[in-house]
């Protein structure tokens, strides 16, 4: 009867496990250089930006701790689990950008800009580009 529960164990626990990484794209990234995070869900994409209700449930948004204004997910494309596309525009609709989000082997989440207009972010009052490939941390 053990053997037929060990057995068991052996043949679930690996799809439990599996079960948690299913959703890649999902969570709280940061990248402590330049203090900028990233949320995101891109299944579910019900993320609300905290104090800005008013844009409702979206994919997830880049933000600073420096800088308290963000920038919106409007799109994401899952291509795969280790590779999404994500649309990106500033909170006042003037900029926006579009970003590859990829994972490297150690797990970390690597955006890289595509093409559109720069990310960049407000510290003491002056303009501050965040490279065009930076590379986030899951929280």
């Amino acid at each position: 009867m053990t053997r037929i529960i060990f057995s068991l164990l052996f043949f679930v626990i690996p799809f439990c496990c599996q079960a948690q990484d299913e959703q890649p794209f999902k969570g709280r990234f940061y990248n402590a250089e330049y203090q900028v995070f990233l949320i995101i869900d891109a299944y579910d994409q019900k993320v609300t930006v905290p104090g800005q209700e008013l844009f409702g449930e979206i994919p997830g948004y880049l933000g600073s701790k420096r800088d308290g204004r963000v920038w919106l997910i409007t799109e994401v494309t899952v291509k795969n689990p280790r590779s999404a596309t994500i649309e990106v525009i500033n909170d006042y609709g003037s900029e926006d950008f579009i970003a590859q989000l990829s994972f490297d082997d150690e797990g970390n989440l690597i955006m890289k800009h595509e093409k559109g207009s720069t990310y960049k972010i407000v510290v003491n009052r002056k303009y501050v580009k965040i490279p065009s490939k930076i590379v986030l941390k899951k929280e």
